[in-house]
């Protein structure tokens, strides 16, 4: 009897069904069930959405491209159609309100239609020709540099910094500023050998694959770490900060009768790790 009033309960959610098999379920019911596409925000959105039209026009069908100067390119598809490009130097870490000024930018110019590149480069994208020089006088006026394209200096790809990342032995867009501000003349003139291309670290794992540059720029721990034994053993697992350093200098140690850890000095590879 309770199997029996449980399976009662368990159908009486569905008025409209009752205890039969389920090939003879109503129709209505059959079809409430099918599964629905599911919208979700896991993963980017599909690029295809944000393409110039010109760029969807001639997907796949551009034959070359021009350097008409330092930081502008021309693109030429197949159908005679040509699309005019124009790089600035931006910050890698930018504000609300020079996003903004960007947006205004390209609304004005090319209707509304920009990029950013892997190297921390903005591109407006045009189609008309006549917009080139009033883009780049403005740009020059709020400070963005045109140029980074062919052989010159691109903008510096560096790391988080102290601005997101625990383990951060120098400071990235300070210094990266430094750096950009006396070369800015290469990034701006096409008078280097070949195409150059620096990038910083701010610690040795170089998150950003820096050694993958022309010129890396690393900054390095150079003390090992200090143990603070009366409070180690409650500010971290023992156990996962052993098994956190690469080369194997941490120990684990009792001092003063505590749970704790002591540091092979001579195996330190400085990497800072062990504190984040």
């Amino acid at each position: 009897m309770a199997s029996a009033w449980s399976a009662s309960l368990k159908w009486s959610r569905h008025p409209e069904i009752t205890r039969t098999s389920s090939s003879k379920l109503p129709q209505e019911v059959t079809m409430s069930t099918t599964a629905q596409p599911r919208l979700t925000d896991i993963g980017p959105p599909s690029y295809d959405k944000f393409l110039p039209p010109i760029v969807k026009k001639n997907y796949g069908l551009w034959k070359y491209h021009e350097n008409l100067a330092p930081g502008v390119l021309c693109h030429v598809a197949e159908s005679g159609d040509r699309l005019y490009t124009v790089r600035a130097a931006t910050p890698r870490l930018t504000s609300i309100q020079t996003i903004r000024r960007f947006a205004a930018l390209a609304d004005k110019h090319c209707g509304g239609y920009l990029r950013f590149t892997s190297r921390n480069n903005i591109e407006f994208l045009l189609t008309d020709k006549a917009n080139i020089e009033p883009l780049k006088k403005e740009l020059a006026e709020a400070g963005f540099p045109v140029g980074g394209t062919n052989n010159s200096i691109s903008s510096i790809v560096h790391t988080q910094g102290w601005v997101h990342c625990h383990s951060a032995a120098t400071d990235a867009s300070g210094l990266v500023k430094s750096v950009m501000d006396a070369l800015c003349d290469h990034f701006t003139h096409e008078d280097m050998p070949a195409k150059l291309r620096i990038a910083l670290a701010c610690c040795l794992n170089m998150c950003g694959a820096v050694h993958c540059s022309d010129i890396a720029i690393l900054g390095m721990h150079r003390r090992p770490p200090q143990i603070k034994h009366d409070i180690l053993p409650r500010v971290c697992e023992i156990p996962t900060l052993i098994s956190s350093c690469p080369t194997g200098p941490i120990r684990p140690k009792t001092v003063d009768g505590k749970n704790s850890v002591e540091v092979i000095e001579e195996q330190c590879m400085y990497c800072g790790n062990c504190y984040t």
